[in-house]
């Protein structure tokens, strides 16, 4: 028994979860991120603990939701990287899908496509060619192969790209490929598609890859410092994770080398605590959401279950591993607004950041950001930000939106204010919309729970906008993404295409290829050190109707025979009715690729349940202050949240304060106190 500390990484704080094992007891802080080193925040948090009387000896497991990857991927700073491929299929990256992507792409007449990450002067040729039954037509022709490598060098790539033809059939002239390398170029970090994504289509395996290689020696530097400096505080435990898009954890090496998995690290995270949320409050439907400082990251959950998706775009690329379906916009705390040349509003893209941040924070930021706007709405308070532990400056964030909006666009301060906020509401809304009503989903069925350092803030009127059915705050809403890390899985997943009739299929043959990517599962998780009583299998079947561009996963549960068989294929119809709101009941089936998931499971975390002490609602109230909703100044209690007994029930309009975040319940709407310390908010009847 001993401690957890996880962390997630944002890019204006920090937020640390610490979990006292033996006592179940849990307690949280914010630190202000530091984007050229995120170690160094890191290194400061488990400090804190450390401070507080606890041996480094006794952190037995640490896990990290980081943004290395992401950051460099969206900021275009990779390492140079090079790509090697199938002779005559060098035009396959630069092609691509051969189409604009859905939404305001298609009527843009200035679109570009992303850069290519391996551009074509850094694309070399192998001599080899695998067919699509996986026999060898060309073998590799390896003297060739050293030439191209050799011309590769003197471009000084650091990281090598590897896609052949079918090599997902058979990989050895990929393998071969990197010991050529090993010895053409040591040192040069290699990526194989046969590793990376060993699955059918072409671009979107060599997409994935080429990011993997973009990414990886980043990631791998940064996992052996912040190593180093966790080693160097006496935090030694071999329990370090790093969360990936999937929704599980994986080891400090394993994320090294798989880097491309980690891009959505962060906000997978606060959809596992999510998950665990629909258990403890009963609500089967939500939609989380969590605004931080740079971003807003949506995702659905239905009947307890996050959406989880097999291929994924991040800033317009492509990536093809299983990833929890989840829609980011620029929208958070640290989020500009502006007036262009035309004299028009635009709230975003661009970020305050940490540095300088929000012109509240003193920190050298001059232009307005949402948090400013929050606080001259009187949403936040000068003197109870990240509980007192931070003053802001109402002035600076006045001052800001004056001289950068309101007398520009000749309002008052307060709307210039009010009506930034409402923009980007708008623009949160469509990106639930996106994820819910566009797929078929009623948003009356949905509860919003709101987390991240700013969500709460916003959360209550979104809902209301979108009609939904109410709003949840869990207990920690600033650090929840950090706080689903406590409860995460180590996950690793597993992929092998082999096309075939579902009708011709034997159920011994999809038993073989599972039970040999089982096998491969279960070495994995011994060596890190899951014994059998802790491992969980998961396996699934990509299936399509012949002929169709595009496949479903579909469960597959042991054991099979011929009802199991039957079972397929109803589950397969039923879920692309479902989807689609069709179904061909009499068309043929095929087999696309075998999925499988290794589940290490970690020691469950209890959620502590409360009792009521028999406080009264006043005895939360820190004070009343003039807040702005719709136009009218009210004067506005301001409760502690930390003070509000299970079971109180109140109305807005109220201001909710904790440590980590604020919530803001405006006229009309009713908060309740659930015995998970939740905050429970719907619209009063009217």
């Amino acid at each position: 028994m001993g401690y957890r500390v996880t962390v997630d990484t944002g890019g204006t704080f920090s937020d640390f979860v610490y979990l006292n094992e033996a006592t179940d007891e849990i307690s949280v802080a914010k630190l202000p991120s530091t984007p050229d080193d995120p170690s160094r925040a890191i290194l400061a948090g488990v400090q804190v603990l450390i401070d507080k009387g606890v041996d480094p000896k006794d952190i037995s497991y640490f896990c990290h939701g980081t943004t290395v990857g992401t950051n460099a991927l969206l900021e275009g700073k990779g390492v140079k990287t090079g790509l090697l491929v199938t002779k005559g299929f060098r035009a396959i990256y630069e092609v691509g899908e051969q189409s604009r992507p859905y939404g305001p792409a298609i009527f843009d007449i200035l679109y570009d496509k992303p850069t290519m990450l391996a551009p074509a002067r850094l694309t070399g040729e192998a001599h080899e060619r695998v067919a699509a039954n996986g026999d060898i037509i060309l073998p590799l022709d390896e003297i060739a192969l050293r030439e191209t490598i050799r011309e590769l060098r003197t471009a000084k790539i650091e990281s090598l790209a590897v896609c052949f033809l079918f090599s997902f059939l058979r990989p050895a002239h990929e393998e071969r490929a990197r010991a050529i390398m090993a010895e053409e170029m040591p040192g040069c970090s290699v990526s194989l598609s046969s590793d990376i994504a060993p699955q059918i289509r072409e671009y979107y395996r060599l997409s994935t890859t080429v990011i993997n290689a973009y990414l990886q020696p980043i990631l791998a530097r940064y996992i052996e410092r912040l190593e180093g400096r966790l080693n160097g505080a006496g935090v030694k435990t071999r329990q370090k994770y790093i969360m990936q898009s999937n929704g599980g954890m994986a080891t400090f090496g394993a994320s090294a080398k798989k880097a491309v998995a980690t891009v959505l690290s962060g906000p997978a995270g606060g959809v596992s605590a999510s998950i665990e949320a629909c258990r403890a409050t009963g609500e089967q439907n939500l939609i989380t959401f969590d605004m931080g400082g740079t971003s807003c990251d949506v995702a659905l959950i239905k009947d307890g279950e996050a959406s989880v998706s097999t291929r994924g775009k991040i800033d317009g690329r492509d990536i093809a591993l299983p990833m929890i379906d989840i829609n980011t916009v620029s929208a958070g705390g640290g989020t500009l607004a502006r007036v262009d040349k035309l004299g028009q509003l635009r709230v975003g893209p661009e970020s305050a950041g940490a540095v300088p941040g929000p012109a509240c924070y003193s920190r050298g930021g001059t232009e307005p950001t949402i948090t400013d706007c929050n606080l001259v709405l009187g949403y936040l308070g000068e003197d109870n930000f990240l509980g007192g532990g931070m003053r802001l400056d109402a002035r600076a964030s006045h001052a800001a939106l004056e001289n950068n909006v309101a007398t520009p666009l000749s309002l008052s301060v307060a709307d210039a204010a009010e009506g930034i906020v409402r923009i980007i509401d708008v623009k949160m809304q469509e990106a639930i919309k996106a994820i819910s009503t566009m797929r078929g989903h009623d948003l009356r069925d949905f509860h919003l729970l709101a987390f991240g350092g700013a969500g709460p803030l916003h959360a209550v009127r979104i809902a209301e906008n979108l009609g939904m059915a109410g709003v949840v705050v869990p207990l920690y809403p600033g650090v929840y993404s950090a706080m689903g890390l406590l409860i995460s899985d180590v996950k690793h997943d597993y992929v092998r295409s082999k096309m075939s009739p579902l009708a011709e299929t034997h159920d011994t043959d999809i038993l073989q290829i599972f039970d040999e990517l089982e096998e491969q599962a279960l070495a994995d998780l011994h060596a890190e050190e899951f014994s059998d009583d802790r491992i969980a299998i998961e396996r699934a079947l990509d299936m399509r109707y012949a002929g169709q561009g595009y496949e479903i996963t579909v469960p597959c549960a042991y054991p099979l025979g011929a009802e199991g068989m039957r079972r397929l294929r109803t589950l397969f119809d039923e879920q692309h009715k479902q989807m689609f709101g069709h179904t061909a009941p009499h068309e043929p089936v095929e087999i696309v690729s075998y999925r499988l998931r290794g589940i290490g499971r970690v020691p469950p975390v209890t959620l502590r349940e409360f009792t009521k002490t028999g406080a009264a609602l006043n005895d939360a109230l820190r004070e009343t202050r003039p807040a702005r909703f719709d136009g009218k100044t009210l004067d506005c209690p301001v409760y502690q949240r930390e003070k509000l007994d299970v079971g109180m029930v109140f109305s807005g309009p109220a201001i909710i304060d904790q440590l980590d975040c604020t919530t803001v319940v405006p006229p009309g709407h009713k908060v309740s106190i659930d015995k998970f310390r939740n905050l429970l908010i719907v619209r009063e009847a009217r």
